[in-house]
């Protein structure tokens, strides 16, 4: 188990290492937000992570999420980063500030329903397919994620904050730099065209590759194992 003082230092790690890619990209340090990634990591992991400064926690499973974050002492922001089931949405609605997964309509209808219930407006995010990967999910073309997009415009009770994508599984620099460009850009055209929108989340970069997604102008770092270690 990995104790309290390395998760200290890991952050302190990842904090330089952001600053530096931040210098390389003529960025402000501030503008990027890092989040304690729990998925599988049990609730004493979320406890320490606190202790060391982390406010902004992600999971992937909407019931492990509850579980765990159930039991947690402090306040803390929490998003889902995984993909959301329909069925799942009552709870969703209940435990996350933030949907980062948003992919289909129906499942922002869900969603959107669930909140009205609870009297509550939560952040959503669209998963965009940036890399191409059949495993992954995510709108794969832009005119869908525009489609989808608008009718969720529609749904009083979500409120889109912008873009999520995941890297491809791979160690080429290049197609990583690719997949992250093409949100950046999808990003930017999608605030030109919806002036209107509270769209400022660009959520993108992993344990492997948030140096390079900080460089091509992701402002939401996702990263578990460079914080607690590799899962069992």
């Amino acid at each position: 188990m990995i104790d309290l003082e390395t998760i200290r230092d890991n952050y302190e790690r990842i904090k330089e290492n952001v600053r530096r890619a931040c210098d390389r990209s003529n960025r402000r340090v501030e503008e990027v937000r890092i989040m304690a990634v729990t998925k599988t990591f049990p609730v004493e992991y979320v406890e320490m992570a606190i202790k060391a400064g982390f406010t902004l926690f992600g999971e992937n499973r909407v019931n492990e999420a509850f579980d765990k974050y159930i039991q947690v002492s402090e306040p803390v922001e929490l998003h889902l980063i995984g993909h959301l089931q329909r069925n799942k949405a009552k709870t969703a609605a209940w435990i996350f500030h933030t949907v980062q997964s948003i992919d289909k309509y129906e499942t922002a209808e869900a969603l959107n329903k669930r909140c009205g219930e609870m009297g509550r407006i939560i952040d959503v995010l669209f998963e965009i397919n940036t890399s191409g990967e059949e495993s992954k999910f995510g709108f794969k073309g832009e005119d869908e994620y525009f489609s989808v997009l608008e009718r969720v415009m529609e749904l009083e009770k979500l409120r889109i904050r912008g873009l999520m994508t995941v890297g491809p599984l791979t160690d080429d620099e290049k197609k990583i730099r690719e997949a992250f460009n093409k949100l950046r850009v999808l990003f930017e055209k999608t605030k030109d065209k919806y002036p209107e929108l509270d769209f400022d989340i660009l959520s993108m970069g992993m344990s492997g590759d948030y140096e390079i997604a900080v460089e091509e102008g992701s402002n939401l770092l996702r990263i578990g194992t460079a914080i607690f270690g590799k899962r069992s």
